[in-house]
């Protein structure tokens, strides 16, 4: 999953290319940013309900720690396909929010 501070896009088609756009720019070469404030407490909230200490049965996350997918005002999310329907729909809410 792909999460960004800014506007919403109007469609799938732009925010699929609004995703790999922003995922070049921060995530795909040199060192990554540090996230901005809005990100970092973002993935601190996630983490408040599973711990990124580790991977495993009791976790959804796939790669750890949260923060080394985020750069800047983007934070791309890798889950497990075991729990990613419940895990998704939680950190859709908090992103929403």
């Amino acid at each position: 999953m792909a999460f960004w501070q800014g506007e919403v896009p109007a469609s799938r088609r732009e925010a699929a290319k609004m995703n790999y756009r922003l995922y070049e720019e921060h995530l795909d070469g040199e060192e990554p940013a540090p996230p901005v404030s809005i990100i970092t407490e973002f993935l601190s909230v996630l983490t408040e309900r599973w711990p990124d200490r580790n991977v495993g049965e009791d976790t959804p996350w796939t790669s750890i720690p949260l923060s080394a997918g985020a750069s800047g005002s983007y934070v791309y999310i890798a889950l497990a396909c075991s729990t990613a329907e419940m895990a998704s729909a939680h950190v859709a809410q908090v992103a929403n929010q």
